[in-house]
């Protein structure tokens, strides 16, 4: 390896030949700062534009300021970050920032996780030192999702190198010139009228509020103040392992027991664990697996969790749509069943029932407007909310969540296995189904519950599992761009696969765009996928046809698994959707 020596604020380090100023100034703890850029290091992809400017240095022997994040290192160089020409350029770009920025930060959405607010406090601003222009691009409103603010934009393109680089999605890109510049879709169009998926990635990783979700928080305290609606909540696997990140704790602290205490609080007649549906979700789709193993047919399956992935699948390769199961999301079918049995079994008018659910995902609050997920009468779920906007609600209500006791799920639709918790990290939706579909296909006790070659936060993992005599092939994808190069080698008949699970956002349902912001450290959500899995460890019951409530809604009230109730109310359906 080739190493070049240089020197940081009188500190030397060697450092592989690449390495730029930033990335060798972490390695001995100097913090520079930045602005637009952005090193997913987890899945090697980097926003490296450096139009921000705040990230510059000196350099001896050199007369201009050089941005720290693409700068790479030579050998003997002598670099200074700390001198007052660096912070007064620092403090100038950031104030010429902040000139033609709108001034709202208390009423802001992203007040106290704002980035650009963070660094202005950082380097002492206090005040608007420039008068400048702001923009009047208006606000975006259109999708159940993402509200698209392009006053706030300060053309970092962090959001174009997640929709284009990163999730090959290409909806958001450079409009315009000179002052008029912003990062939209072609046109200006409205989000729902692109083929953007609604995974939220780009406003996962939005400094500002540029890009932010839908607000459902008002339509929640709407309902619970509504005497005349019975409201249940359900609570989706990965937000118990992040959640606590927006109390102080730390990334992946299981905090399972406090939600269901803190929802009880805030009012909801029913407090539900989404991991049932989970178990019953496995018990669909592996009878669905077996059924087209055996039939030798629509091979490979592929799962139908994620709902931006669907939306990715419908505009990008239609030619597919026969291959994704047929089975409705989680959330989706704890709704269904909701609406039907619980609501019978509680005695209450389905149409006096709110479903709301609490999901990592904004792409969650489109799929519940989906008119294929409704019944006769109404939607599945009725409200969705993001884990963010739960702890918003949270900290409205004046609740000390980290003093609260844990509580219980109720039942019958509460009870869960360790299957089901791993839904929410890449890979845990088909370790679960094969936990189930080895049992049924072998009649044998599967003994060693474990796939751990489905696990990790690569972007691809394949395994091959013996089931008999035969040799099952599996494929994980987390992230579109992922999930792109299968579909391509399905279309071009390279693929040798049996079934794969698809996840829109890296790492999974953790890394979903309604998550706390991890602002680009994707080692956050490495720490949650460990609480997850121990979780899963911790359960007295690891498969999902083992959950004895499970089994007792078939007998009572679904029949067969796959059979004519449970497709009337636990499947769906897919459709072509045009491209931009």
């Amino acid at each position: 390896m080739n190493l070049v020596n240089l020197t940081i604020n009188n500190k030397s380090i060697s450092v592989p030949k690449g390495t730029t100023i930033l990335e060798a100034a972490k390695g001995l703890n100097i913090k520079i700062p930045t602005l637009c850029h952005l090193d997913l290091h987890n899945i090697k992809m980097v926003n490296q534009s450096a139009s921000c400017r705040v990230c510059v240095v000196e350099i001896e022997g050199k007369k201009n300021l050089f941005p720290a994040c693409s700068t790479l290192v030579k050998d003997g160089m002598i670099i200074r970050t700390d001198t007052l020409r660096a912070i007064k350029a620092r403090r100038t770009v950031v104030e010429l920032l902040l000139s033609d920025h709108p001034q709202d930060c208390l009423l802001c959405d992203k007040n106290t996780n704002c980035e650009l607010q963070s660094l202005a406090a950082d380097l002492g601003i206090s005040e608007i030192k420039y008068k400048g222009k702001t923009s009047s691009h208006g606000i975006d409103t259109s999708s159940y999702s993402i509200v698209k603010n392009l006053d706030k934009c300060i053309l970092c393109r962090r959001c174009e190198t997640m929709c284009s680089d990163v999730q090959t999605v290409n909806v958001l890109s450079g409009v315009d010139r000179g002052f008029e510049t912003t990062i939209s879709p072609a046109f200006y169009n409205p989000m729902h009228e692109t083929s953007c998926t609604f995974c939220g990635q780009c406003l996962a990783v939005c400094p500002t509020a540029a890009l932010t979700e839908v607000n459902n928080i008002p339509k929640v305290w709407n309902a619970l103040s509504d005497k005349n609606k019975t409201v249940i909540v359900q609570v989706a696997p990965a937000v118990r392992v992040a959640l606590g990140e927006e109390f102080g704790m730390n990334p992946g602290e299981l905090v399972t027991g406090k939600i269901v205490s803190s929802l009880k609080n805030l009012g909801f007649d029913k407090v539900f664990d989404t991991d049932f549906a989970a178990d019953l979700t496995i018990i669909e789709e592996a009878s669905e697996l077996v059924h087209r193993i055996e039939e030798n047919k629509n091979l490979p399956i592929l799962t139908s969790c994620c709902p931006a992935w669907v939306k990715f699948l419908e505009h990008q390769f239609p030619d597919l749509l026969d291959i994704p199961s047929t089975c409705k999301s989680p959330h989706e079918m704890f709704g269904a069943i909701a609406k039907t049995y619980l609501a019978k079994n509680m005695d209450i008018d389905p149409e006096n029932m709110v479903v709301v659910s609490i999901m990592p995902c904004v792409a969650k609050k489109y799929e519940a407007a989906r008119p294929e997920l409704s019944n006769e009468k109404a939607k599945d779920v009725d409200i969705v909310i993001t884990t963010r906007e739960f702890a918003k609600m949270i900290k409205e209500a004046g609740i000390d969540f980290n003093s609260l006791e844990d509580d219980d799920f109720d039942n019958p639709l509460g009870e869960s296995t360790g299957a089901s918790v791993i839904f929410g990290t890449t890979g845990g939706v088909l370790e679960a189904a094969l936990r189930t579909a080895y049992e049924w296909i072998t009649n044998d006790t599967l003994d060693n519950v474990e796939f751990t070659k489905l696990r990790g936060m690569d972007g691809i993992k394949e395994a091959s599992i013996k089931i008999n005599d035969m040799n099952i092939n599996v494929a994980v994808a987390s992230g579109l761009g992922n999930a792109r190069k299968i579909l391509e080698d399905i279309q071009s008949g390279k693929s040798n696969y049996h079934a794969i699970e698809i996840m829109a956002c890296p790492g999974g349902c953790i890394g979903g765009g309604g998550q706390p912001y991890h602002h680009g450290n994707l080692d956050i959500i490495s720490e949650r996928a460990k609480g997850l899995y121990k979780e899963d460890r911790s359960k007295k019951i690891r498969k999902s046809h083992e959950n004895v409530y499970v089994q007792s809604l078939y007998k009572e009230f679904l029949g067969e698994p796959y059979g004519e109730k449970a497709h009337k109310l636990l499947h769906t359906h897919y459709h072509k959707r045009a491209t931009e």
